[in-house]
């Protein structure tokens, strides 16, 4: 079902793009479905009495001849053209210059980076919390628990340490019951290091201590 949901609004995204790109990069022309004509072709026309209608906006001109046909100009900074199309009659419709943004293209930009921002957010809880952080802890992996499924592993099944099980024997007794040192006043211990070089059995080692406690024993990796 997500893997759906992403999928669909990722061709919804592309499809929202390509549209948008489609729409700029076409000419004012071709949006308002007339013809672009050059600016000396529109002061002919108007001369001729062929145009009815305009409607100027900053250097844009858009108007209408008198058999219904559309056309789109782009016209230079002339104080004279208003003039010149009311002497032949012209009707002039002023509005001010806009970006010619489609409204949907618009709100697509506006909304667009707040999408972003919502999915990125989102991305990053659901990783850290289904990852232990896993999105923003760089080289960290994710903790393990072995239980009695992965097999109990106990000191008897570790060999040629005879010392370090004689001193890890108190801290089976601490996991085991930890409420009769605390009577005593002992303290939680922070941790046991084990020193040595790799493939000498250390993790074995912290798996039987938990195996003769009857702990579970979570290990992760801290490369």
């Amino acid at each position: 079902m997500n893997s759906n949901f992403r999928n669909f609004a990722l061709w919804v995204v592309i499809f929202l793009l390509v549209l948008a790109l489609v729409t700029l990069f076409q000419s004012p022309g071709q949006r308002g479905g007339g013809s672009d004509i050059a600016y000396s072709q529109l002061l002919s026309d108007a001369d001729a009495g062929r145009i009815t209608s305009v409607i100027i906006s900053g250097p844009e001109i858009s108007g209408t001849y008198t058999d219904g046909r559309n056309f789109s100009s782009y016209a230079p900074n002339d104080p004279n053209l208003v003039a010149k199309l009311q002497q032949k009659g012209v009707q002039i419709t002023a509005r001010p210059q806009s970006d010619s943004t489609p409204w949907f293209i618009a709100v697509l930009m506006n909304i667009l980076p707040i999408a972003l921002f919502i999915g990125a957010w989102v991305f990053l809880s659901r990783q850290m919390q289904n990852g232990a952080g896993r999105a923003m802890g760089f080289g960290k992996s994710k903790a393990k628990l072995l239980t009695e499924a992965h097999g109990r592993v106990t000191f008897d099944d570790v060999a040629g340490i005879d010392e370090a099980k004689e001193d890890l024997q108190e801290v089976v007794e601490f996991l085991r019951d930890p409420q009769k040192f605390q009577r005593l006043g002992g303290r939680i211990p922070r941790g046991v290091l084990l020193v040595g070089p790799p493939g000498t059995g250390k993790t074995l080692t912290a798996r039987a201590v938990a195996g003769e406690a009857n702990v579970p024993f979570f290990t992760i990796s801290g490369s």
